[in-house]
């Protein structure tokens, strides 16, 4: 639907030369390294078990910057950062447009109409949201969240054509199953690469399916439904990438449903999978072959400015060389009194990294691919 990110084709000519001067990717000096990974001279065995979509591909392996961020919303303190789009997402913005592709949680209806549903927290926001990530370098948005559908499917239909007027590609929600399930595809430096969205939360989930003829959230209960669209990725792409929302809110080690579903992903193809949802980040790590970060936590969020967990907040940002995961770091942050994210420091930097370390010690991953 829109096939490359905004930077990606102003510099397709660039990055095809690049190709030929054996590319080498944007250097990010980490914070805080959530994972170590091997170094590129010395990528984890893991061959694909079908040829790569990319197989003609010649020369040395590009390198490419991915960047992640958790959950954004307009609502409360937050809908005032719209006064000014550019401005809105913060300090942050810079590491977010270094990027080579981008992709954050759009936690929120993007309508000024429809009905409440039937659930505790409503939050909605007008289109200028998404002039507002676009100005933050933000490439691909997901709305495969538990708040998407807030004022129910006139919301989520107003989300998606402001979506497409704005042209800012979204994932994880659509008009049909088979849109709601369909990957954002796109090829940087080369490599082909796709990103989906799921939810995992229970809240009117079967409600809020999308079937064929009704709209609604791509939602993982299904797992074989769910690993199904990672296959049906992973026959297009070299990279897939699944935007996960899930976990428990508060929680920063995952539970069990969550490592039964980064197992299935995981065998099915996925090259990553990174999650959002608990409003407290918690850790990456290995499963296998696949890189898998449990959570990213709140990113642009109205309860910002206290010393809780729920104010910490993190950027991870992944390099490839070529279609593999070979470095990855988390830039720690928190949410500040205006709810935009900012680098932490200080003693701040100490009570955030403390509490990811924390989080390391639950996930059940490993320091490094096997």
């Amino acid at each position: 639907m829109f096939p490359y990110p905004r930077r990606v084709r102003r510099a397709l000519v660039a990055s095809l030369a690049l190709l030929l001067l054996a590319a080498c990717g944007t250097a990010t000096d980490p914070v805080f390294m959530a994972s170590p990974a091997p170094s590129a001279s010395a990528p984890p065995a893991s061959p694909p078990a079908e040829p790569s979509p990319s197989a003609s591909l010649t020369g040395p392996p590009p390198k490419i910057t991915l960047a992640f961020a958790g959950d954004v919303h307009f609502t409360g303190k937050t809908a005032s950062l719209l006064k000014n789009p550019k401005t809105a997402v913060g300090p942050f913005t810079s590491l977010l447009s270094a990027a080579d592709l981008a992709v954050v949680n759009l936690e929120t209806a993007i309508t000024t109409r429809g009905t409440p549903e039937p659930k505790e927290f409503h939050f909605r926001a007008p289109a200028t949201a998404y002039a507002a990530l676009q100005a933050a370098g933000v490439d691909v948005a997901s709305l495969g969240n538990n708040h998407a559908l807030d004022y129910g499917r006139v919301g989520l239909l107003d989300s998606l054509d402001s979506a497409k007027s704005a042209n800012m590609p979204v994932i994880g929600a659509g008009r049909t199953e088979d849109e709601a399930y369909r990957p954002f595809m796109t090829t940087i430096k080369g490599v082909k690469i796709a990103v989906l969205a799921m939810s995992q939360i229970h809240t009117l989930a079967e409600s809020w399916a999308p079937t064929a003829t009704r709209p609604g959230i791509a939602m993982a209960h299904d797992l074989d439904r769910a690993a199904q669209a990672v296959r049906d990725a992973k026959a297009q792409a070299d990279v897939v990438i699944v935007f996960m929302h899930w976990g428990v809110e508060g929680s920063n080690c995952p539970k069990a449903e969550m490592t039964t579903l980064a197992h299935r992903l995981a065998s099915a193809g996925a090259t990553m999978i990174v999650g959002t949802h608990a409003h407290v980040p918690l850790a990456g790590g290995w499963m296998g072959s696949t890189y898998v970060h449990y959570g990213l936590g709140n990113f642009v969020w109205y309860t910002g400015g206290s010393t809780s967990p729920g104010s910490d907040t993190e950027v991870l940002t992944v390099t490839l060389t070529g279609t593999r995961v070979t470095a990855t770091h988390v830039t720690p942050g928190i949410v500040t009194s205006t709810g935009q994210p900012a680098p932490a420091t200080g003693s701040r930097l100490t009570t955030v990294t403390s509490r990811m370390a924390a989080a390391a010690r639950c996930s059940g991953l490993a320091a490094s691919p096997s």
